[in-house]
């Protein structure tokens, strides 16, 4: 048993490593709303179309890259997701050369691809070598913890970088960007000479047989991916939708906020995700995925709800992530504390979600992998749907968007995720 986990040791590290990649380059359109709302006069709707074009990429590539990882191997599919990337930052950075939005949308949309990619990878492989089940959740929400780190960094850096939001410009974030294309090239060379087991890799010359089922017979998959769907709108809705709150000017609806105060707040979600968790993994082999994503959907609930109901003018004293590394005191209404708080509740969701849709597919999980990535486009869908609603009502009404998909998953964690047949 020692020998077993000594052999896994190190591909499991660069799984987790593999999270953080993904959080840091997903992250940067959080600010990057901000940055061409200011630069290309953006609406909120706009402003969240290169978040949206990095979460559509998943619906374009979700499927082909779980079966990309079933032909070729998990570390051909990271190899190829790490280039992808570095291309896709790339263009990110060519589009402040140029002050061109449509760029800056493609740049966002490849990024896409790489991140659907390394999600299709590290994935379904952390749950595996976890074994499943308890193991298996514990490991992901290990995984997930590296992954809020990304998320925490990046806002706060940005933030820090374009300083006075009416004169942000993309170019101003180009240090993020030159991080972003060091780490995709430093994995690489690491991940290159790593070996990485292929448990559902397909062997040279075997013949697949057809079957009269799919992941999609599964009624708790499908569920399970629609809530995948929702949750991955709602975990990034959240910070995104707020971020455009703080920073936008009274007279526009927003706070009237400056950007660095902002990307500190907004760090703080990420930051409480982190903490969410670690305490994920310590728990995670005490408590069962459905006790804690039903226990977490209804806390955040009901936070949301204390932050659409709760007036602005109620304000609190609120400890914040700063860029060096320190904690703050910041002066913000109650209901964005709220929001943040939310951040302790999104972040086992994925994890548990992921688990419980898993459970009982066996031969099926590669695909599942796939169909789950498709459906993480999500998180450039639902965040669409609140930028229209704050554009059209207000930024606080926008939330009962991410109130009802909170509702979808909490009624998932309880009655959705039953297991009605098994591919054993």
């Amino acid at each position: 048993m020692s020998e077993h986990k000594k052999n896994y040791a190190l591909p499991i590290t660069m799984m987790i490593a593999l999270f953080f990649m993904i959080s840091f380059v997903t992250g940067l359109q959080n600010p990057f709303g901000v940055i061409v709302k200011n630069q290309f006069g953006a609406s909120n709707f706009m402003s969240q179309l290169g978040n949206a074009a990095n979460f559509i990429a998943y619906a374009f590539l979700g499927i082909p890259s779980g079966m990309l990882l079933r032909r070729f191997g998990y570390k051909f599919t990271a190899l190829s997701a790490i280039v992808v990337g570095f291309c896709g930052v790339g263009i990110t950075f060519l589009s402040g050369v140029a002050e061109n939005f449509e760029v800056y949308l493609i740049g966002a949309f490849i990024s896409g691809f790489s991140m659907c990619m390394l999600n299709a990878v590290v994935n379904p492989m952390l749950n595996t070598m976890g074994g499943g089940g308890k193991k298996g959740n514990q490991l992901m929400q290990l995984g997930g913890s590296v992954n809020s780190i990304g998320a925490t960094i990046i806002p706060v850096l940005v933030g820090y970088l374009i300083g006075n939001a009416a004169n942000a410009s993309i170019k101003d974030a180009n240090p993020a960007l030159f991080l972003a294309m060091g780490i995709f090239a430093l994995t690489f060379l690491v991940l290159f000479f790593v070996s990485i087991p292929e448990p559902h890799m397909e062997k040279a010359g075997e013949k697949r047989e057809k079957d009269s089922r799919s992941a999609l017979s599964f009624n708790h998959f499908v569920l399970g991916a629609l809530g995948i769907f929702v949750y991955v709108g709602v975990e990034v809705g959240i910070p995104n939708i707020a971020n455009l709150f703080m920073t936008s000017e009274a007279a526009k609806g927003g706070l009237g906020i400056d950007t660095t105060t902002a990307g500190t707040i907004v760090g703080t979600y990420w930051f409480l995700m982190m903490i969410g968790r670690l305490c994920g993994a310590s728990l995670g082999a005490k408590f069962s995925s459905k006790s804690m994503l039903t226990f977490v959907a209804g806390i955040g609930i009901l936070l949301v709800l204390l932050a659409i109901v709760m007036p602005l003018t109620n304000t609190v004293s609120m400890p914040v992530f700063k860029s060096d590394i320190s904690f703050g005191l910041v002066q913000v209404p109650l209901s964005i504390m709220f929001l943040i708080l939310c951040g302790l509740c999104t972040s086992v969701m994925w994890g548990g979600i992921f688990n419980l849709a898993v459970e009982g597919l066996g031969k099926y999980t590669a695909m599942a992998s796939g169909i789950f990535m498709m459906m993480v486009c999500g998180g450039g869908i639902l965040p669409l749907i609140q930028g229209f609603v704050a554009d059209k009502l207000s930024y606080t009404a926008s939330y009962w968007v991410v109130f009802v998909g909170l509702a979808y998953i909490l009624y998932y964690a309880l009655v959705g995720s039953r297991v009605k047949q098994s591919a054993e």
